[in-house]
């Protein structure tokens, strides 16, 4: 999965969640909470130009490979859609293996409940 960027990532979480409306702006953020004082932003490229703090900004989503973020396993970020109706999602890192596998990844493994409206 390391090779994959977080735009795939964030077509598999809206995957899981059933969603359609992909024409919604979305980020990923790395920090202890979400919108914590000093957190990492990776933003779609046409937010570049609309970010308030551009300082924060570690990457763009369309070029940065999961692999490249140096996870370890424990760590939480965040993946924020649709700026209006803000569904936020915590995302934590369970596991870390470094064999090749002929699977494709990103994928789901496991839902729980329904997803929501």
């Amino acid at each position: 999965m390391g090779s994959q960027t977080l735009k795939e990532l964030h077509h598999i979480i809206f995957r899981a969640f059933d969603r359609y409306e992909s024409e919604h702006m979305y980020e990923f953020q790395f920090g202890e909470n979400f919108n914590a004082p000093e957190y990492e932003l990776y933003v779609l490229p046409e937010a570049l130009s609309q970010a308030i703090d551009k300082r924060r900004i570690a990457g763009i989503i369309t070029k940065t490979r999961i692999g490249a973020l140096n996870l370890t396993v424990g760590q939480k970020f965040y993946y924020w859609f649709d700026f209006g109706d803000d569904w936020i999602h915590q995302i934590e890192v369970i596991s870390i293996d470094d064999e090749v596998s002929q699977d494709m990844y990103p994928k789901i493994t496991a839902r729980i409940g329904e997803s929501p409206p």
